[in-house]
Formats: C-alpha cells, structure tokens, sequence
C-alpha cells in the first residue's frame, strides 16, 4: 500500500482526541540500520573528512556531502534545560558541517504526535522526529516514514547503548532508532517535610500507602499531585496498580488478547476499582481532569505545599532542581510504588517497574520523491543523531540535569539521591514496563487515554472501560 495511503489511515485513526505522551517537554526526558537495499554510503566505509577540525575526525562514519542540504527536525524540547541542550547538538554538528542546515522545530509535549502524524499524511514528515518508540514507532515504520538502519549500525560507530536501549529502538529486527534522552523510571516523589512533620513513614504496601493518605487527608493535604488532563500521567497509576496485582501477566494476555487475555481480567478490575476508590476519597486534586502535566499544574501542587505525593518520571528531577533547586534539595525524596501484599502472597513478582530505557529516539525520514532512500541525508542524519546527540557535551549536560543517558557505565556515577534510587529500582526491576501509550498501537492508545479521563472522572466503570480498551485492541490486532 502506497505510504501516503497508510499514513492518511494512521492520521484518521490518530486524530479523534488530542494526543499526548509520557514525558515532560521541560526536559523531555529531556525521553526507541541504512536501508538493507539502499546503495553504500559514498567512500564505503571511508572517515569523516578531517580536512576542517570536526569533533567526528578519526571515527568510522560515513563521508558527509558538500553539497548545500536542509534538514528538518522535530522534539519536545520546550523549555530548559531540555532545549538548550538540543539545540547545542545542533549548533554544533552545523559548525562543523557548515553546508547543512538544520532547522529545528520544538513542538508542545501533548499535541507533538498528533501534530506528526498530521505532517506525515500531508507529506510534510520531517526528516528527523523524535518519539518514545513502542507501537507508534512500529507503525511509523509500517507507513513508509522510518529508514531501517540496521546496516548503518551495524558498520558505523555509535555509542554503546544499553542492550534495553537498542531493544525499544527494533522493530522486527529492524533498528529504527537512536536513543538520545535517558533511561526513564517511574516512581513517588514525595515532601519529606510534610512526612517528617506528621511523624509518616515510606509506605511499603498499598495498605500502608492508603494510611498515609488517610492522615494527610485529616491535616487538609491532598495526598497526591496529579494533572490528568494530560491522561497518560492518570495511566502511571493503573499501569502500577495491574502490575503490582499480576506482574506482566495480565497486561501481555490482554495485548495479544488470546488465551482469555483482556483488559477486564482481574488486575485491569482491581487497578479501576482502586483508583476510582481513591477519586471517591479525595486522594486526588479537585478538578483532576482538567489539570495539565505541560504547565507543570502537578508540580505547583507541590511546590506550595497543597500535595504531598507525586506519582511521576525521572525527568521530574531536573525540571525541579531547574525551578527551585535549593527547595528540591530540602525537600523531595523518593519512593518505588508499594507492594500488593496479597498477590504478592501469592506469587505475583512486586518489583516491575515503569518506564522506557530510551527516554526518547530520533527516527529518520530520509526518502527521495520516488520512495528511493535518499543516502546523502540519511548519512547526515545518523551522524548528527549519534555524534552530536550523543557526543560528550550533550550527555554531561543531560547528566548534570538528572537524565541518565542510555550508555552504558553513566548509571555508575550518579550523586543526586533521588536519581540514583530510581535507576537501581531501574536496574533492579525482572521488567521495565514501556508506558502503555507508547506500547500500545496508537489507535488503541487513544481509547486507553480517553478511559483514563473516564476513569478519574467517575463516568464510567473499570468493567466498561476495560471493554472499550478490547474491542480497540481487537480491531488493531485484526488490521494488523
């Protein structure tokens, strides 16, 4: 089917509801091979000119143009220390390639792919787009709008990724992506003044997380900061609800939807139930649906003293540190999501967690008119994703601010606390579940956002909501 056909199907499947992803473009996080038949890059596999001085002299990359070119990239870099640090690669990699311009556009966090999908149904896809892999960068891939880079990987140098990395960023074997944000995990940030001062502890279980709620109820605190208007950071807390109730195991039967698999077995009933109990008792702010996670409406609930729990990304380190780092310091700490303790009774593996070893990926989209892969440009594009995106100054900026990058050896050398508690929950977990709205196809993510705006909202059931959730997934699986 002609590229352009599937992407107007994607794009009418995609723009029912505004669309949305984890992260946060404060820094987002800062966040999943040439073609197998295209043509040898230019000189083989011959050096990077060392004519003018590029910080890519002696390594085993391909031979950039001389030509004039311009090329396009999108990210969600908004606002610093995000921005600044994106844009640095890209000022770089143009003073040493001073014949290719760059233009860089950075899109708002929760529009960004429905904005993408748009530009690449009307044929505007830019040649370099940022994303969280998952089902959208399979799909993305499927429309004719990702080069497969497998070979390039495989013959030209790269940093070394973590084998989690390079995972999110296949498909089908298929190498579709340079990770370029950070490993990503998700926990509870929490005011350790406000804990301190009411004499609570780190609840461990979520019977001892409700007592803790309870109390900050009693002393008009609401227990937990959340901008659900956003909908992916409602999903947080029913993705870790079913995973602590049934491990993998619920959510994979439900995906593929064989073997009785489906979004209304147990763990998918028990996480409705559990957060529409904790709606009922106030554990949330008012008006929960109509906060937002991109105006940081969340972190303001914290910031003044209103909430005392954030359930949330790691990628909260930096922005904080980057609003208040003094009050940061003073004040947060950090917990895992408590255990179920009867279906760990039972069995059922408590140290899942959530999260995403890329942060985010740079796909290329470096196509000639006639559907040929255009060798130039998608030469161009893996040096500046892996040499500048990745380089040394790119990564120590990403450090400095608290994203981990996905490069072996950087989660050894951690100091601030808080990160360093998540990423050895990271790297202690049996599995990293990918954020269900980057796993799922996207025609199906979007039903799940809209059940969780359903779902906080009280207006329906986890059984009703669980049943929207099937009858998407078995469409998707039946177009498939």
């Amino acid at each position: 089917m002609n590229k352009k056909v599937l992407a107007s199907i994607l794009a009418t499947v995609l723009t029912v509801t505004t669309l949305a992803g984890c992260g946060s473009s404060s820094s987002a996080p800062a966040a999943g091979g040439s073609d197998a038949n295209a043509p040898a890059a230019s000189g083989d596999a011959a050096q990077a000119s060392d004519s003018a001085g590029k910080q890519t002299d002696g390594k085993n990359l391909p031979t950039l143009t001389t030509e004039p070119m311009e090329i396009t990239l999108w990210d969600i870099s908004t606002e610093d220390p995000g921005k600044t640090n994106v844009e640095g690669a890209v000022q770089r990699f143009m003073a040493d390639y001073p014949n290719i311009t760059v233009k860089q556009t950075h899109q708002q966090n929760d529009t960004y792919k429905q904005q993408l999908v748009v530009a690449m149904s009307s044929g505007q896809c830019p040649n370099i787009y940022c994303h969280w892999g998952g089902g959208p960068m399979a799909e993305y891939y499927k429309s004719g709008f990702a080069n497969d880079i497998t070979d390039m990987y495989a013959k030209y140098d790269h940093p070394e990724f973590v084998d989690a990395a390079v995972a999110q960023s296949t498909y089908d074997g298929k190498m579709l992506a340079i990770p370029f944000s950070g490993l990503t995990g998700c926990d509870i940030f929490y005011n350790k003044t406000i804990f301190k001062d009411l004499g609570l502890e780190v609840p461990k279980t979520l019977d001892e997380l409700e007592a803790v709620c309870e109390k900050l109820k009693e002393n008009n605190i609401i227990p937990f900061s959340l901008a659900n208007a956003s909908k992916w950071t409602g999903s947080m807390y029913y993705m870790y609800l079913v995973a602590r109730h049934s491990g993998n195991a619920e959510f994979d039967a439900a995906y593929t939807q064989e073997n009785g698999g489906s979004f209304t077995s147990p763990a998918f009933i028990f996480a409705g139930e559990k957060i529409q109990d904790w709606v009922k008792k106030g554990y949330f702010p008012d008006g929960v649906n109509s906060l937002t996670a991109d105006d940081n409406q969340d972190r303001a609930l914290l910031y003044d003293g209103s909430a005392a729990m954030m359930l949330h990304g790691s990628w909260q380190v930096s922005g904080i540190k980057q609003d208040n780092e003094e009050w940061y310091n003073e004040n947060i700490g950090v917990f895992r999501f408590p255990e179920d303790s009867e279906a760990k009774a039972k069995g059922v593996p408590q140290d899942v967690e959530i999260g995403t070893a890329i942060g985010m990926g740079l796909t290329f989209n470096c196509f000639k008119e006639d559907g040929s892969v255009d060798q130039d440009m998608l030469d161009a594009c893996y040096v500046l994703a892996t040499q500048y995106f990745n380089d040394d100054t790119y990564n120590e900026a990403q450090f400095s601010t608290g994203t981990i990058p996905s490069i072996k050896g950087f989660n050894e050398n951690i100091e601030d606390p808080n990160n360093k508690y998540i990423i050895d929950e990271f790297f202690k977990a049996s599995n990293v579940q990918l954020w269900y709205d980057q796993y799922l196809p996207a025609s199906v993510t979007e039903v799940h956002k809209d059940c969780m705006t359903e779902l906080f909202g009280l207006e329906k059931t986890p059984e009703q909501i669980g049943q929207e959730q099937d009858e998407a997934m078995k469409k998707a699986l039946a177009e498939k």
